[in-house]
């Protein structure tokens, strides 16, 4: 996966993640909005673009940096518990 920032401001930030789709998107806005930062992607076309996420909040960087952690314990967690099974 690779993130390209292509507008950065104080208060918005736009990128592409380059190899991804729907799957990642959707968690990612989901729990972007959680934090009452407004966000949302779209994708050109599903075989030759990448979709591109638009996030504002005050602080879109630090918003995105702490739901990544945030996904990453979850899924830390759900590791855990399927080695139970």
């Amino acid at each position: 996966m690779e993130l390209n920032i292509l507008e950065q401001t104080k208060t918005k930030l736009k990128f592409e993640i380059k190899g991804e789709n729907h799957t990642l998107c959707n968690v990612l806005r989901k729990e972007l909005t959680k934090n009452s930062d407004i966000a949302g992607y779209k994708v050109e076309h599903p075989l030759t673009s990448s979709p591109v996420f638009i996030v504002e909040s005050k602080d879109p960087k630090k918003s995105l940096t702490s739901t990544i952690s945030s996904l990453k314990k979850i899924v830390d967690e759900l590791r855990k518990e399927s080695k139970r099974l």
